[in-house]
């Protein structure tokens, strides 16, 4: 978990970077910004922070997995250890976004550098290197005093609740690449995630968070597309398996392999079926997949969004199973309708 309360913006510099492939040029600012109040400083860190919410962690790598020919961690290297001017490092960011940002569907945009004090993450703190870029830009309206009446006014500019991509590189972990968090929203086109891989060239850091974010997603890939045909398992017995894998990682501080099959698959045809799909899987995505580690809560949280316990009859009906699906059984009337017969205690 992220904490900015204690947090405090350093420097800051701003250049503005077109779509190289569209022949769009760059702007680099001579000098670093200037922050005139504490309230422009507050707003803009608030800018620049507010979207980092989970604490998913990444390293720099490159092509041969070697971060140190990473060029943005040699730059931040440079950063952290006062070798280089800010300002100058800054228009070395920039230049290697634009060279980066060769994809037609790109926007151009302003991107700020800036250094950030004291981010608590858990129970420690450190100094980070933020990279930011906005890239749309939103229409504000003004409303001033004339001389005997109001005049309202339009303007273009950023929207300080509205980060479009944001990387917060905090200063820990150089040997391993650093530890690098980001945020990007504005481009959900495999194509198009030119931030994540051409631009910064991260990998994910084999965590907790990371352990536990996989696992679910390949135990819930296993469930609802292969255990039902595999074996013949009906939608509310696909649910209950469902419900019971993220109420293992809830109820869990630590996650082992065999305890988990054993409590939720049960047979060992299936936990043998589903040790074949995970292997695969994990070879196909290049998981680096763990038998045993500590469950981390909010990745469970974030995960357990896309554990469906709906079950759906036609366009008429969604029944919403939390629980025992003992209560709930399937038949066939003697006209050949399909019903559902559910028990209760009590109704709210």
């Amino acid at each position: 978990m992220f904490v900015f309360a204690s947090s405090e913006l350093d420097k800051v510099s701003v250049h503005q970077i077109g779509n190289k492939n569209n022949d769009e040029g760059m702007f680099l600012s001579k000098q670093a910004l200037g922050l005139k109040s504490n309230l422009l400083k507050e707003k803009l860190l608030q800018f620049f922070v507010k979207s980092f919410t989970e604490t998913e962690f990444y390293q720099f790598t490159s092509s041969n997995q070697d971060a140190n020919l990473n060029p943005l961690f040699q730059f931040s290297k440079s950063v952290f250890n006062e070798v280089s001017d800010f300002h100058l490092m800054s228009i070395n960011f920039a230049k290697h976004l634009y060279e980066s940002s060769a994809h037609p569907q790109i926007k151009s945009g302003d991107f700020f550098v800036a250094t950030i004090k004291n981010i608590q993450v858990g129970h420690q703190s450190f100094d980070a290197i933020g990279l930011f870029k906005s890239e749309n830009k939103h229409h504000f309206l003004t409303l001033q005093t004339g001389e005997n009446a109001f005049e309202l006014d339009i303007h273009s500019g950023i929207n300080p609740d509205k980060m479009d991509k944001g990387c917060l590189i905090f200063n820990t972990k150089e040997e391993d690449g650093y530890m690098v968090a980001i945020v990007d929203k504005s481009n959900k086109s495999e194509e198009a995630q030119y931030w994540k891989y051409q631009f910064l060239n991260i990998k994910p850091i084999a965590d907790e968070y990371y352990q536990t974010k996989n696992f679910l997603t390949v135990a819930k890939e296993y469930v609802t597309k292969i255990l039902p045909e595999a074996f013949e398992i009906d939608k509310t017995e696909t649910i209950d398996i469902l419900n019971r894998s993220v109420d293992y990682f809830k109820s869990h501080d630590q996650f082992e392999k065999e305890d988990f099959e054993a409590e939720i698959f049960q047979s060992p045809a299936i936990i043998e079926s589903f040790r074949k799909f995970e292997t695969d899987y994990n070879e196909t995505h290049q998981i680096e997949a763990a038998n045993s580690f500590e469950i981390n809560l909010q990745a469970v949280k974030k995960q357990a969004r896309i554990f469906k316990s709906i079950l759906k009859l036609d366009k008429n009906f969604h029944i919403y199973i939390h629980g025992d699906k003992d209560l709930i059984e399937k038949g066939t009337d003697p006209d050949g309708r399909k019903f559902y017969k559910i028990y209760y205690q009590n109704e709210d």
